[in-house]
């Protein structure tokens, strides 16, 4: 076993969005000690141009490393992936970082019409990432792209009203049928923000369709890549969970308290 397999997993997104990966990663690694950084303090990440979201995710990664010698990073944020990654792995050469892309492979394999649509920001879906990663698993189906403006943002505020409005309009768009088209049966959260507020999302649509996000391979691609380095944490270590933020403290501890309860956090 590795002399760092002890060591913490950081995990980082624009904002709260990525508790919902962070909540993937406990349930898959129980054994690991994750240290979560949200900077709710810039929020959304969308709104930012591309050399802001790229300085201050190499600003946040060498802050985790620096105070909490990291042995993995995972960036819990779907912008943040698209415009800094290859950043992020060019600065830390010998540290595994994970991703987050939208579900839609496993999407196009379980969709029985055909049709799927992807809510996201508007800035992952005009990212080449993106546009290469529909691109090279599409084949013959259909993609629908639903660029949820002000989304993030409101789930971020925790804006009630907003996200109901917001959720009712875009789910209405991704739903919306066409004489020329089959149905779409298939909805991809793709943006860390949305799953946290999946129940408004589904009262807007028929209980037949699917939803899908990147949470459970992001956590099952977190333990192979820790697997295959022996960077595993030993099984009779205690995981627990360290919040820091840019933004609003007591806000994030109260959210990661209702979406992380089976785990002590601090």
């Amino acid at each position: 076993m590795s002399t760092h397999s002890s060591l913490p997993i950081g995990v980082f997104d624009s904002g709260i969005g990525g508790l919902s990966i962070l909540q993937a990663l406990q349930q898959q690694l129980p054994h690991e000690t994750f240290v979560y950084f949200s900077d709710s303090g810039f929020a959304p990440y969308g709104e930012r141009s591309d050399a802001f979201i790229t300085e201050r995710s190499l600003y946040i990664s060498e802050g985790l490393q620096s105070q909490h010698q990291i042995k993995a990073l995972v960036v819990a944020c779907n912008t943040a992936t698209t415009v800094a990654i290859h950043a992020l792995r060019a600065r830390w050469q010998t540290m595994p970082i994970i991703g987050v892309e939208p579900a839609i492979k496993p999407a196009l394999a379980s969709t029985t019409s055909g049709h799927i649509a992807v809510l996201a920001t508007a800035r992952t879906l005009a990212s080449p990432k993106y546009q290469n990663l529909v691109s090279q698993l599409q084949g013959s189906a259909l993609v629908r792209h639903v660029a949820c403006n002000g989304l993030a943002k409101a789930i971020e505020q925790q804006d009630t009203q907003a996200i109901e409005a917001l959720s009712a309009l875009y789910i209405a768009q991704a739903l919306a049928r066409t004489e020329q088209q089959p149905a779409v049966d298939t909805l991809v959260l793709g943006c860390t923000h949305y799953p946290l507020v999946l129940p408004l999302l589904q009262k807007h649509a028929p209980a037949s369709v699917q939803w899908l996000d990147s949470a459970s391979a992001v956590a099952k691609q977190t333990e192979a890549k820790l697997q295959a380095l022996d960077l595993l944490a030993p099984p009779t270590q205690q995981g627990h969970t360290w919040l820091q933020t840019s933004g609003d403290s007591d806000l994030l501890h109260a959210i990661a308290k209702r979406c992380l309860p089976q785990r002590q956090t601090a």
